[in-house]
């Protein structure tokens, strides 16, 4: 039985580390202590096996938690028990048989389930540990490599119980337990009849949201029908817009990965179907990175790569290639200076040769003017895909693939109907762009998947995302536009140029105001394959 640490439960101290167990999502704050008649003792042995060694709490569905040992193995247990047994205690039996029958290193361990009709009691796993809700409300939000650890593994527990046909059905923040050796379980399963696999799934979403940002999606409502007890309530709600819509991870804090982000909303997205729990419990292990090593940049947002041999992670191409390409170039440039080094050193020692005139930069009077830095191609450290009218998550997905270096793959708009501006349901949307940190911009190219948009290209002086702002703000600050126009532009390449040689920009925001016709009619659709950014 893993611990839960929820403040709304009595606790122990053990050596100066607490230790608690909790019993289901009903305990609360308020529960009065349940005083039953023949209540059991310290020393008392159950089903003459489980001595009670400490009691630990009451919750208000009228269980008493206890922690024990099992004399016959000699190990620590948690044991549950109701007063009175019989019809009282069915719910609580049936969920801890069912909960016995899967067997998996993510799940709490259940021993045992026994109906003395005065009482019931259920003998499972004892975890020393923590839950997520402590964890988070202690240390603040987790770092993405740790928030998809532990999404990781509720999504691996969940697919062991759905491939029994089973539902968890009490998936939140107070029932993820983290033990003191690192180990991820989800305890206190529920077969009320009152879930599905889907809001399963749905709460995986709600899990990661609370790991990376410490607010959870679902505010003080119940989730998914259950009731809001054992802490949930006292959860600090998410960051919402006018209209009660939640902001995305990467709008409450920076450093999260697009790719994170994008699955984390598509999971509470009602909209969108979720991925079967397989599916997702192997997304989740593939971008599963230790948070100690070494491709996880402190000063910037997280970079996931594979093993030789591995398939990359979607997120490898917004580091992986960019660090690549940039030793590359640093290498080429040492190359040159050595060749020319060489040559200069070659021409002093021919005595033949006439000495070569060295470029000089003129400079005013009683100084030195600086040689401009060289233009090369900068690095794109983020983007996004910006639509302040969304109506389909799935149209904001992908955004990595403008920077991937691959123009085969990219990013695309959905397919509209009656016009090409959006079919008149939006304004536009585009792709904003982050460079990591000012620079003189020289040129910006966009490579298109057919001929006929238009476009522009705006400047935003302030850091993006904020937690009080979502893409609409956005949009009404980044009014700048720079570089010329496109209005219906005849080609698949748009180059931005002619910049302000003494701006320097940031954060910019390539902004689509009407689709091409796709071919053979049918719809207006664009996609942006690849975007590049060269400067200084």
């Amino acid at each position: 039985m893993p611990s839960s640490t929820d403040p709304s439960i009595d606790t122990i101290t053990e050596g100066g580390r607490v230790t608690q167990v909790g019993e289901g999502q009903e305990a609360e704050e308020s529960s009065p202590p349940v005083v039953t008649f023949g209540a059991p003792a310290v020393g008392e042995v159950l089903a003459e096996r489980y001595e009670l060694v400490e009691h630990i709490n009451n919750d208000s569905a009228g269980r008493l938690v206890w922690r024990g040992v099992d004399v016959v193995l000699r190990r620590p247990v948690a044991v549950v028990l109701r007063y009175p047994g019989g019809d009282s205690a069915t719910e609580m039996l049936q969920a801890a048989v069912a909960a016995s029958r899967v067997i998996h290193p993510n799940l709490v361990g259940v021993y045992d389930a026994i109906d003395e009709a005065d009482r019931a009691y259920v003998v499972r796993e004892w975890v020393d540990g923590q839950s997520l809700r402590e964890l988070v409300t202690a240390d603040g939000p987790l770092d993405p490599a740790h928030a998809t650890a532990i999404g990781s593994a509720v999504a691996s527990a969940l697919a062991a119980v759905h491939a029994t046909g089973m539902v968890h059905g009490n998936v939140h923040p107070g029932t993820v337990m983290i033990s003191d050796d690192g180990r991820v379980v989800l305890a206190d399963a529920r077969t009320d009849g009152a879930d599905s696999q889907e809001n399963d799934l749905r709460a995986v979403g709600g899990v990661l949201y609370f790991a990376l940002t410490g607010h959870w999606p679902h505010g003080e409502a119940p989730l998914h029908g259950a009731t809001a007890g054992h802490g949930r309530a006292a959860l600090p709600d998410a960051v919402r817009d006018a209209g009660g819509a939640i902001a995305a991870p990467r709008q409450v804090r920076a450093g999260v990965p697009a790719y994170l982000d994008d699955l984390t909303m598509d999971l509470l997205d009602p909209e969108m179907a979720p991925p079967s729990s397989d599916v997702l419990s192997a997304e989740l292990n593939r971008l599963d990175v230790p948070a100690d090593e070494h491709f996880l940049e402190q000063a910037g947002p997280l970079r996931f790569t594979a093993d030789p041999g591995e398939e990359p992670s979607p997120l490898a191409a917004a580091g992986g290639r960019k660090v690549a390409l940039g030793i590359a170039g640093l290498l080429a440039v040492a190359l040159v200076g050595l060749l020319i080094g060489i040559s200069a050193l070659g021409d002093d020692k021919d005595p033949g040769k006439e000495p070569v005139a060295q470029p000089t930069s003129s400079a005013p009077a009683g100084g030195t003017t600086a040689p401009a830095a060289p233009v090369r191609k900068l690095n794109i450290q983020d983007v996004r895909i910006i639509d302040p009218e969304s109506r389909d998550r799935a149209e904001v997905r992908n955004a990595e693939k403008v920077i991937d270096g691959d123009p085969n793959e990219g990013w695309e708009t959905a397919s509209y109907r009656n016009n090409g501006k959006f079919g008149g349901l939006k304004k536009g949307m585009g792709i904003w762009i982050d460079l990591g940190a000012p620079h003189t911009v020289k040129s910006i190219k966009a490579t298109l998947s057919s001929t006929g948009a238009s476009a522009e290209l705006r400047a935003g002086k302030g850091e993006y995302p904020s937690s009080s702002s979502g893409d609409k703000a956005l949009v009404a600050a980044y009014t700048e536009r720079i570089g010329q126009p496109f209005e219906d532009h005849d080609g698949t390449t748009m180059v931005f140029d002619g910049f302000n040689p003494e701006a320097k920009y940031q954060y910019l925001l390539f902004w689509i105001t009407e689709l091409p016709e796709k071919d053979g009619g049918g719809g207006w659709k664009l996609g942006v394959q690849e975007l590049t950014v060269e400067g200084s």
